[in-house]
Order: structure tokens, then sequence, then C-alpha cells
């Protein structure tokens, strides 16, 4: 039995009065579609995700991130994210709004001090329309992932789903704070994690034991 046809039923009960989309992670009332229409207009000079060299998609490296947005209740406050493919190491930064300057400004300065940065990948907001600054002061190549194709970008939206226990959808993310924004970081950065064999995200980008977790 396929993912898709999982939520079929699961939306199919929701339509009859059923509960059972309250179980999901996430708790969508609805969930788009792949393939659906984009009506958000295109970004100047993007490159598609079918561009991004093979072995992007293989992990074999450090330093290929993905980014998105969080938006708070009622679109009050944004929260942007990004994390790296292999090591799944994240990083937060909160916005006043999702406009198309602030976004890049807050892509270069979380990344610019990190050791590997190889490309990034987003999806087609407006907010990312800054594309071209980012990839100029960061050296590296930007692509975008198809229309409603979120699991282009798996490894972000899994992480945007972690975040959630600790920046609900409830939440008016202008609320958050600096000192916030490092404790969540710590929380997800010192994890282990199954899929790294039980390491953390911050040892596998920094190659570093961590001797004691104090998150």
């Amino acid at each position: 039995m396929s993912h898709e046809r999982i939520y079929q039923y699961v939306y199919a009960d929701k339509r009859a009065g059923g509960a059972l989309w309250k179980h999901l992670r996430t708790a969508k009332k609805y969930r788009k579609r792949a393939g659906g229409r984009e009506r958000r207009g295109q970004l100047p000079n993007r490159q598609s995700i079918e561009r991004r060299p093979a072995l992007i998609e293989e992990r074999v490296r450090l330093g290929d991130w993905e980014g998105d947005l969080i938006l708070g209740h009622n679109q009050q406050g944004v929260v942007l994210t990004l994390t790296e493919r292999r090591s799944r190491f994240t990083l937060l930064r909160a916005l006043s709004s999702k406009h198309a300057l602030p976004v890049p400004q807050a892509i270069i300065a979380l990344l610019q001090w990190v050791p590997h940065r190889q490309s990034l990948t987003f999806d087609n907001g407006k907010e990312f329309a800054g594309h071209q600054a980012v990839a100029f002061s960061l050296n590296t190549e930007c692509y975008f992932a198809h229309p409603y194709a979120s699991w282009e970008r798996g490894t972000n939206e899994n992480t945007n789903g972690l975040l959630r226990q600790y920046l609900p959808k409830t939440r008016n993310l202008k609320e958050v704070s600096s000192q916030e924004e490092v404790r969540i970081m710590d929380r997800l950065n010192l994890r282990p994690r199954k899929c790294l064999a039980f390491k953390t995200p911050y040892e596998v980008f920094f190659q570093k034991k961590v001797v004691a977790l104090t998150c």
C-alpha cells in the first residue's frame, strides 16, 4: 500500500466527519497535491532542481542545504530554516516578514560562517527572489524544486515537522528571541539520529565528537 493511498483514506475519513487526520504528525486539514497549478509567478533566472548534480541526491558530501520558511499563527512572524542534507544540521533565524529583502540577508548571515556550503535548494516562494544575491555572496549554486513537490526538499520538510514541536502553528513567531533560536538549534543538532548511526548532526557536520549533551 502506498503512502498516497493512506492519505486518500485519511482525508476521505475527514470528509465523512472522522478525526483520523488529527493523528497526522502535522495535523493538516488539507494537503497540497502533486501537479497542482502554480499561481505564484516565476522567479527570475531560477535554476530548476533538474539541473542539480546527481551527487547531491546521494548525500555523499557536506554542504548541500535546503531552505524554507515556517509561518506563525495568522502569518504573525516567520522563521527561516536551513537544513544540511547529509548531516541534518539545522540553522534558524526569526524574521519580521517573508518579504524578498530580509530573507536573502538572513540566509547569507547564517551561512557565511559555516565550513561547508556547496548548494541551496528552495521552493518557489517569492521570498526567495533574491537567490542570485545569495549565490554570489556565498559563492554557491541555488536550485528550485518543482511546484508543490515538497518531497524534493524532504530533509528540510522533515526538520520543519520537528520544529513544530517547539514552534507550533498556534504560536506568534514574532515573539521568538535569539536565545530561543539557539536553544532550539541545540535541541535539534545535539540529538542523536538513527539515520546518522546515532551520531548527532553536530558531530557529522563538524566532524567532532560531542563529549556531553547539555540540552
